[in-house]
């Protein structure tokens, strides 16, 4: 496996006072390293802007010197019984299961184990028996994403092998006398992978269903993997429970799946199989090597922990958010944990090393996701076998939430998404000196809207795109008892995600039906397994963005922006563009060089922007080389809007306000933020959004 030098990753990305954060470091070096910390104020390189400021915070954690050493990480999904399973060699044995394999990779793969005795597949996708380096190989290869069951019978000293394609009427035996040992067996049982000692290897790529170990008086081990699947446990039939390790993905249709039903949770029957990856891995478990207690004068805020050695460095951000129950601000910035998490290590395809260039000119980080596949890739990638990756965690090393990380490397403009694209607004409101607290989806998720009760505003940052139920009742209630909300991005409010009940770090995603996708889910597995929702659009659940904050994503480009053109002249808003010069304002910025760029939200009151919302100003950009999202699009020649398409694909600012006394304002922009350090923070996006938060702040 290719590894940074040094690298670690936090144990939770956010935390209060009197509350521990556990930092684990690995160095392939050994040595040591130190250890100091800093508060984040802006995370972008770019030397024509602020650069990566940062301030010193050893006053809440004094700098220190550790010991260096080497962390490894084991990928692969697979179950394993803690209790072991007792085999005698005298007894008729018979290992079985149904499966369905999705990919060849040059090594033998384990099906069932226990000790010595393997059922599995060889790098031909020829179904094999073993015991210990002995082994009976099927001359024909198991047909590819086709439901096969498969079997060994161990008798005496007689071994017979069988394969049965499923729907095909095709069956194949083998049958030998005396090819292998019979020896008495006293192991846990692994699935999908086998275990030597304390080695896992021998991963399985596809779905398993129904395996079973029979000796001659019946069951001696059997799982039905449709029980318990939100869970990371399989309730054993017969034996020992299976526990489920670096999360295989559950609530597959298996091989009696008909179409006939397309939840889980109404024909558990069909849904019997578990799909395993031997690219899985979801938390690293590694130890810790130092922590942070958060003193109760720390000011919330972004921060960093920085680990340097002679032979590396890296970097951990983290959030501290006020004492439960306490503001220390009137205004709360919201932070998209979630979302940072879902596209945590994004290899994207269009990766070049040639950007290494700009990043050590600017000092920008110099580790990318594609170059270190091996520490698990996001939501956006997909496995080995080419399906989607589900799941999401911030348990390991996050190589593109890092201060300085580009991920447009060749691009004019600064080229950043996500932490470092959102510290534009965090450096802005250090600029003006306006104090904020910070809260992140951890907390909104677990505590509601009473997390939000008493600020006088909450803002988003740039992209908030993946929420759960619980996030966005949270924030419909702030705002409909009174709260200001300020939604400073584009293609917010998107996708439905899932939280799981046992790890509060593992997140789910299934990209269902429709929306702009990296990969497709397949029939009949649109369904969360950690909860049993309908997965996907939150517009395809009946919670549109337009009904939260009054528009939603319209259109996706290129990483450009363009002007807005303002289109409101009621004096009753002449307050809010008090100081913007011209009616067509911020071409220019950070991201993307214009305020209106990349992701579009339009309103559309057919699913839910208010009737009473008011048009502020809108993107003047060309934007024929953009793309209306899936969802808007009818046919070649029409879409939802009723409108020709180029007159649908733009940003809309809008501001509303509710019955309760609440009000919204939102830009329809991914670029936003990224215009408001332009010129030293003196310009007319700037002054725009200082001229709204100062009437809500009460400034």
């Amino acid at each position: 496996m290719k590894e940074p030098p040094l690298t670690g990753y936090t144990d939770r990305l956010s935390a209060r006072p009197g509350e521990t954060i556990a930092f684990k470091v690995s160095s392939t070096l050994g040595g040591s390293f130190r250890a100091r910390l800093t508060r984040s104020i802006c995370a972008d390189p770019n030397p024509t802007g602020t650069g990566i400021a940062e301030e010193d915070a050893s006053a809440w954690f004094a700098p220190r010197d550790l010991p260096a050493r080497h962390q490894p990480f084991h990928p692969g999904s697979y179950g394993i019984t803690h209790e072991p399973l007792t085999l005698a060699a005298k007894e008729a044995i018979t290992l079985s299961a149904t499966i369905l394999p999705t990919h060849l990779n040059g090594r033998d793969q384990a099906v069932l184990s226990c000790g010595p005795l393997t059922l599995g597949l060889n790098a031909d996708g020829c179904l094999f028996v073993a015991v210990a380096d002995a082994r009976l190989t099927m001359d024909k290869p198991l047909p590819m994403h086709r439901w096969t069951h498969i079997e060994a019978g161990l008798k005496d000293d007689r071994v017979t092998l069988a394969q049965t394609t499923l729907g095909h009427h095709s069956r194949q035996t083998h049958d030998a006398a005396g090819k292998l040992p019979r020896v008495d067996i006293t192991a846990s049982v692994s699935l999908a992978a086998r275990l030597t000692g304390n080695a896992v290897t021998d991963f399985f790529n596809g779905k398993i269903e129904a395996p079973a170990i029979t000796g001659t008086n019946g069951a001696l081990a059997a799982w039905d993997l449709s029980a318990s699947i939100p869970l990371c446990h399989v309730p054993a039939l017969t034996g020992p429970a299976l526990h489920l390790v670096n999360f295989p993905t559950r609530a597959m249709t298996g091989s009696l799946w008909d179409a006939s039903e397309m939840c889980w949770r109404h024909k558990p029957a069909h849904y019997g199989a578990i799909h395993f990856h031997e690219d899985d891995i979801y938390d690293f478990g590694w130890q810790t090597d130092f922590t942070l207690t958060v003193p109760a004068d720390m000011p919330s805020g972004v921060y960093v922990m920085h680990i340097e050695a002679d032979d590396g460095s890296d970097e951990m951000p983290f959030y501290i958010c006020p004492p439960k129950g306490l503001r220390r601000a009137d205004l709360c910035v919201l932070i998209p944990t979630f979302t940072y998490v879902v596209y945590g290590n994004h290899a994207r395809p269009d990766y070049d090393p040639s950007w290494q260039g700009r990043m050590q000119d600017w000092g920008a980080y110099p580790h990318n996701p594609a170059e270190y596949p091996d520490y698990g890739l996001s939501t956006y990638n997909t496995h080995s076998d080419g399906s989607g990756i589900c799941h999401a965690s911030h348990r390991r090393p996050l190589f593109n939430f890092r201060p300085g990380f580009l991920t447009f490397g060749a691009t004019t403009c600064s080229g950043l998404r996500h932490f470092p694209a959102d510290s534009h607004l965090i450096s802005w409101l250090h600029a003006k000196d306006i104090g904020y607290d910070i809260i992140t989806d951890h907390e909104l998720h677990a505590e509601g809207a009473g997390v939000l009760a008493g600020y006088k505003a909450v803002t988003t940052t740039t992209h908030p795109e993946y929420h759960t139920a619980e996030t966005l009742d949270a924030l419909r209630d702030y705002r409909d008892a009174g709260g200001n909300l300020l939604y400073l991005g584009g293609n917010g409010f998107y996708w439905r995600i899932a939280r799981h009940a046992e790890n509060d770090s593992l997140l789910e995603i299934r990209r269902a039906e429709d929306g702009i996708r990296a990969w497709a889910a397949e029939p009949g597995e649109y369904y969360n397994a950690f909860d049993g929702t309908y997965g996907g659009l939150w517009r395809r659940s009946g919670r549109a963005p337009q009904a939260l904050v009054g528009i939603g994503f319209a259109a996706q480009g290129e990483f450009h922006g363009a002007p807005y053109q303002r289109v409101c002249h009621d004096p009753a808003f002449d307050w809010l563009f008090e100081g913007v010069a011209e009616d067509l304002f911020g071409n220019y910025g950070f991201s993307g060089n214009g305020a209106a760029g990349f992701e579009l939200d339009h309103v559309d009151q057919r699913i839910g922007s208010p009737q009473n919302h008011v048009l502020l100003a809108r993107s003047a950009g060309d934007n024929k080389d953009f793309m209306l999202v899936p969802e808007e699009q009818l046919t070649h020649l029409t879409n939802l809007t009723g409108v020709p398409e180029e007159e649908a694909k733009h940003a809309d600012m809008i501001c509303f306000d509710l019955p309760g006394g609440g009000s919204v304002f939102a830009v329809g922009s991914i670029t936003f933020c990224g215009s408001l350090p332009w010129n030293g923070f003196d310009n007319d996006i700037s002054r725009l959004l200082e001229n709204y938060l100062c009437r809500k702040l009460g400034a």
